[in-house]
């Protein structure tokens, strides 16, 4: 069973070749996807020097969601696994990851002993209680970006921009199986985050009404086996209160400027 690692970066230049090297050092075979997300440094290059890594390049920044999106999209594996390019996530806990997929559909990793200041840890929690009691999110730390999931559940994921935070809850809301599994976390070394407490918090906001009207109007998917019989029907859910959608679209329409497969480094 092969696995695909996504990792985005945006502005990432420092964290780079230790992110990518240290990922390959410890899951040797997996195809391990970079998505440039319109990078205004040199993350772009430093990506290009790792021959053995599949780059995929935005023209504009779209956000950590399309990228994830679009790696997953263009994934060959038959697990995906989804990091941060920060360095924060530990690559060495990826495989614990992809063996609990033998029990679940969706696997989340979760910071016990996170390397975050106070206020990122305090706004985080309450971020965090407010999701569970609104959505009923399953899990305690849906922010770790550390989580695996098979390829063939992708028709699950609703694109838009900030599903990067509520695929817990988009695996529940589709009657799937769900574990968390503790994970090391580390203090960020290089650069800084792209994302301000009062921004997260007003995103936060805004994304729970949509996210809690999208889960009641999604179509379910069946969970089928290779012989095309239904092995695990969704669980139909009680109708959410509909609130108002935006007029805003749910997502960036972004360019690809490249894709560069690891056989072909110079296409």
């Amino acid at each position: 069973m092969k696995t695909s690692i996504i990792i985005p970066f945006c502005n990432e230049e420092t964290n780079v070749q230790s992110v990518l090297e240290e990922t390959r050092r410890t899951n040797p075979v997996a195809e391990i996807i970079a998505v440039n997300d319109g990078s205004s440094d040199r993350t772009e290059a430093m990506i290009r020097q790792h021959a053995d890594v599949r780059l995929i390049s935005f023209a504009t920044r779209c956000g950590q969601s399309a990228a994830i999106y679009t790696g997953l999209s263009l994934a060959e594996g038959d697990v995906c696994v989804m990091m941060d390019g920060d360095g924060q996530n530990d690559p060495a806990d990826i495989p614990k990851l992809v063996d609990l997929l033998n029990q679940a559909d969706l696997v989340c990793g979760y910071r016990r002993n996170r390397q975050d200041t106070w206020t990122r840890r305090s706004a985080s929690w309450l971020a965090n209680s407010i999701r569970r009691m609104i959505l009923h999110d399953p899990v305690r730390d849906t922010g770790c970006a550390l989580k695996a999931m098979r390829r063939a559940d992708l028709c699950h994921v609703i694109p838009f921009d900030g599903l990067h935070r509520y695929l817990p809850v988009m695996f529940h809301h589709a009657g799937l199986r769900i574990v968390e599994v503790v994970v090391n976390h580390r203090p960020r070394r290089h650069g800084k985050s792209k994302y301000t407490i009062a921004r997260r918090a007003f995103l936060g906001l805004y994304d729970l009404f949509g996210v809690r009207w999208l889960m009641g109007r999604r179509t379910s998917w069946p969970k089928i086996n290779p012989s095309g019989v239904p092995l695990v029907p969704t669980r139909p859910r009680e109708p959410l209160p509909e609130v108002k959608p935006s007029s805003n679209p749910p997502m960036a329409a972004c360019q690809l400027t490249r894709v560069q497969s690891p056989s072909n480094p110079g296409s």
